[in-house]
């Protein structure tokens, strides 16, 4: 766990609703994802800037490490912890770094406020919380994140490779993973193989 944000990205401001901006949105990838690394994901977005994007894939569970794992590497106490955290595979950049994003009802030093309901905080005070059975009402471990450059996403959703809905709980927190991409599409009022008509053609 660091405790600063990835510098690659500026984080938003509190009133980032800006249009066409889409922080605090899940990314949902259409069924042509052609990147083996985002087939089938949703992606919360952590920053949506000018200057590019920050984003947790939340539907890649990971069993080991285990929480008490890691909290033995980093020495945290107390071990067995009183109370577990889900680690999810966050994305394919700096894997080895953790992001805990989490409801709002708890904030520490160096936490980012997401929007008005959603936090990211990187730094060792948050799992020592959680271990102790504290912290946020729900929480989710990500190791690594997805990046994206300036426009990169733009371009992207543009070429039709992601679309976008309305985060909620259950999408970002529950253990449902296999069904979280259908789900997503569920809210859009969307079938998915309505639109894989071009997947699998070269």
């Amino acid at each position: 766990m660091a405790s600063s944000h990835p510098k690659t990205v500026t984080p938003p401001p509190d009133d980032s609703s800006t249009d066409g901006f889409l922080t605090g949105q899940l990314l949902i990838a259409m069924p042509a994802m052609a990147d083996p690394r985002f087939q089938h994901s949703l992606i919360y977005m952590c920053a949506h800037t000018p200057e590019g994007a920050m984003g947790l894939v939340v539907n890649r569970p990971i069993v080991k490490p285990t929480f008490d794992d890691l909290l033995k590497q980093l020495s945290v106490e107390p071990l067995p912890p009183v109370r577990q955290i889900k680690l999810c595979a966050g994305g394919p950049v700096e894997n080895g770094r953790g992001f805990v994003l989490h409801t709002n009802d708890w904030t520490g030093e160096g936490s980012l406020k997401v929007d008005n309901t959603m936090a990211l905080t990187a730094s060792l005070d948050v799992l020592k919380v959680i271990a102790e059975g504290g912290g946020p009402r729900e929480c989710v471990l990500a190791l690594g994140y997805a990046g994206l450059g300036p426009g990169q996403l733009d371009q992207e959703i543009q070429q039709n490779a992601w679309l976008s809905v309305q985060a909620d709980e259950t999408l970002l927190f529950d253990g449902d993973h296999d069904t979280k991409w259908r789900r997503a599409f569920a809210k859009l009022r969307v079938d998915p193989m309505l639109l894989s008509d071009t997947a699998g053609h070269a």
